[in-house]
This record gives structure tokens, C-alpha cells and sequence, in this order.
């Protein structure tokens, strides 16, 4: 007769593994090795981790003038004084604006949108950041927009819908080169393939 055991963890350590299998690219068996990569190393990795965990929640602040997370408020990318501040990129998500700015290649600033246009979701132009992006392009001083939307269908219906709004002021107005495939978030893209689309932005309509 087979006899069945128990998964021998403890509730605290098994609802952290539950919370951990939450988290982009984990699943619950990722999340039950980290748990144990965790308990294991508790002084070098579990504890530094509960310190910067602690350090950031009590920090975290969304910048007013982009929309992106950071620790403070404007966040580290709009008070970069080196920043060029007549170009402005226009992404979908916070993670988006990581991505690009990992490739070191986009000088300017950014605006978050905070998600895209999507009547399938409910998803209407006054749910998102674009008030606030028109209002920034209206001060002046900006040169070119770039729209570097997602290349799915509801980003591609984002972008479009922005080139409409912003298709009266004084502005150079590109779009990513796909470069970036059908399909692709930015998130997931290396670097070589970032810089190739930016490099190769080109005007919109």
C-alpha cells in the first residue's frame, strides 16, 4: 500500500512561496527554489533582501511629471540635469522605460502612459497618462516625441491615437522601427535589438 507524505514546510514558509509564485517569470516551483535558496543562505541573501524590501517600501513614490517609480519624486530620470529635454519617449509601462534606458541610447526624458488603449479591457484614453502628456508637449521646448508603443495591436492603436492629439504642435513625432517584432513587449528584448529600433525611429503618418 503506498503511502502518501505531506509537503514537510511550514505555513509561513508556504505562503511565501505562494507570494513568490505571483511575481513575473516564477512559477511555484521557481518560487519553492528561491524560498529554499532563501532559508539557506538567511545572512547573505534573506536578510540584505528584508533590509532593501523595507528601504524601498518606505521610499517608493511616483514622479509626478513622468509617471515612472522611483524613491524619489521627480525621480532620478526627469532630475537628470544631463538629460536632453527637447526629446521626450513616450512608453506604455514603467518597465518599458527600464528597458529603453538600459540601452543608454535615448537621451531625452520619458512619459508613462500607464497602460494602452484597449476596448476589449475598458481601457479608455482618459484611463491613462495622456492628459498630462499633452499638457507637457503644450510648455514647449520639446522637439520630437518619440512613440515607442509596444508592437501589439492595442499598442499600435495607442500610438496611433496619440499622433492624432499631437498632430498640431510643433513637433518632430517618430515611432520605434519594427526592429521591434509583431507581438513583442520591450521588457523582453535585448539590448542589441533596443538600440537598433531606436536608432532607426522613424517620422509617424
Amino acid at each position: 500500500m503506498r503511502t502518501s507524505y505531506a509537503v514537510m514546510a511550514s505555513q509561513e514558509i508556504d505562503a511565501l512561496a505562494q507570494a513568490l509564485s505571483r511575481l513575473p517569470g516564477l512559477g511555484p516551483r521557481s518560487a519553492r527554489r528561491v524560498v529554499l535558496h532563501l532559508m539557506k543562505k538567511r545572512e547573505t541573501v534573506l536578510q540584505p533582501l528584508l533590509r532593501a524590501l523595507e528601504m524601498v517600501e518606505d521610499r517608493l513614490k511616483n514622479c509626478d511629471t513622468c509617471g515612472n517609480i522611483d524613491t524619489t519624486n521627480p525621480c532620478g530620470v526627469c532630475a537628470d540635469p544631463r538629460r536632453d529635454t527637447r526629446a521626450l519617449c513616450v512608453v506604455e509601462d514603467v518597465s518599458d522605460l527600464w528597458a529603453l534606458d538600459r540601452s543608454r541610447l535615448f537621451p531625452g526624458k520619458y512619459h508613462v502612459l500607464g497602460g494602452k488603449l484597449s476596448a476589449l479591457d475598458g481601457v479608455r484614453p482618459e484611463d491613462l497618462n495622456i492628459d498630462r502628456l499633452i499638457a507637457r508637449v503644450a510648455q514647449g521646448g520639446i522637439d520630437e516625441v518619440v512613440l515607442a508603443m509596444n508592437a501589439t495591436l492595442e499598442g499600435q492603436t495607442t500610438a496611433h491615437y496619440l499622433a492624432e492629439r499631437l498632430e498640431n504642435f510643433p513637433i518632430r513625432l517618430t515611432q520605434l522601427a519594427h526592429g521591434v517584432p509583431v507581438g513583442g513587449e520591450l521588457d523582453y528584448l535585448d539590448e542589441g535589438t533596443l538600440a537598433q529600433a531606436l536608432r532607426a525611429r522613424r517620422p509617424v503618418g
